[in-house]
C-alpha cells in the first residue's frame, strides 16, 4: 500500500484573501512544481482564500441556512480548485478534484461523516485527489462551512499518513515574532494571545483555528508540521519528511 502524504497549503499563501477570486498564479504554479518533483503518494487539501470566505460571510453561512449562499460560495471555492488542479496536471501531476460539499456530512460545524475510500483508491492508482475548503450540509443547521484545516485532521484520522503538513503564509507558529520550534498542548496557554486574526476574511479560525485542530491530532499520536508554503522549495523540502516550521506534537510525558 503506498504510504500517504497530506499537505493542505492555505488560502492566504493561494490567493489574495483582501481582493474577491484573486488568485497568486505564479505561487500556485510554483507550488504544482515542486509536488509534482515529490512523487506518488500525495493528498492535496487547499484553502479557498479570497473565493470562498468571502462569499460565505456575504451570505451568513456560519450562522443561517442559505440556498442561493451554498450554491454561490461552492461555485467560487470550485472556480479555486480548478485553477489548481489544472497548474498541477501541466506541472505533470495527475490530480483529480475531490469536492466536500459531494461527500461531507457535517453536525453543528464538525465533520460527522466523509467519505474517503474513493481518496485512497486514487492515491494507490497514482493520482492526487485535490481537496479544498467549502461548504456542507450539517444535520443540525441547515449547512456550514468546513475547512481545510478540518478536513486535514479528519483525512489523518482515516488514512493514518506518514507526513501530515500545513503550509501557511509564516514561518510556522510564531511566539515573540520568531517561529517556535516545536508545540504541544500544553504550550497553547502561554503563546495563545499572539494567535492573531488572519489577513482578509477568514471564517475558519485563521492560525488559533489550524494549531487546535493539529493539537487535537497529536493528542490522537499524529504529528504535524506548519510551515511557510510561500518560501521557494519549502513545500518540496517538507513532501521529502526534512524539517522545516513548528512540529505539533502530542502532550509532553
Amino acid at each position: 500500500m503506498t504510504v500517504i502524504k497530506i499537505l493542505k497549503v492555505g488560502g492566504s499563501v493561494l490567493t489574495d484573501k483582501t481582493r474577491l477570486e484573486s488568485a497568486r498564479i505564479e505561487t500556485i504554479e510554483r507550488i504544482a512544481a515542486e509536488i509534482a518533483r515529490c512523487g506518488t503518494g500525495l493528498v492535496l487539501v487547499h484553502g479557498a482564500g479570497s473565493f470562498g470566505h468571502i462569499h460565505a460571510k456575504e451570505y451568513g453561512l456560519a450562522e443561517s441556512f442559505s440556498p442561493e449562499g451554498i450554491l454561490e460560495t461552492h461555485r467560487s471555492v470550485v472556480r479555486l480548485n480548478d485553477l489548481v488542479v489544472e497548474r498541477l496536471r501541466r506541472a505533470g501531476s495527475s490530480p483529480v478534484p475531490v469536492h466536500p460539499l459531494s461527500c461531507t456530512v457535517l453536525r453543528g460545524g464538525r465533520i460527522e461523516a466523509m467519505e474517503t475510500e474513493q481518496v485512497v483508491e486514487m492515491v494507490d492508482r497514482g493520482l492526487v485527489p485535490v481537496l479544498h475548503g467549502d461548504v456542507a450540509m450539517d444535520r443540525s443547521k441547515g449547512a456550514g462551512i468546513v475547512s481545510g484545516d478540518q478536513l486535514v485532521a479528519h483525512l489523518a484520522r482515516s488514512l493514518l499518513p506518514g507526513i501530515v503538513a500545513l503550509g501557511t503564509a509564516a514561518d510556522g507558529v510564531l511566539f515573540n515574532g520568531e517561529p517556535l520550534a516545536e508545540v504541544r498542548r500544553e504550550d497553547l496557554s502561554r503563546i495563545g494571545s499572539e494567535l492573531g486574526a488572519s489577513a482578509g476574511v477568514d471564517v475558519t479560525g485563521g492560525m488559533r483555528g489550524k494549531l487546535e485542530e493539529l493539537l487535537d491530532l497529536a493528542d490522537e499520536g499524529v504529528s504535524s508540521v506548519i510551515f511557510n508554503a510561500e518560501r521557494a522549495g519549502l513545500v518540496e523540502r517538507v513532501l521529502a519528511g526534512k524539517r522545516a516550521g513548528t512540529l505539533v506534537e502530542g502532550r509532553r510525558i
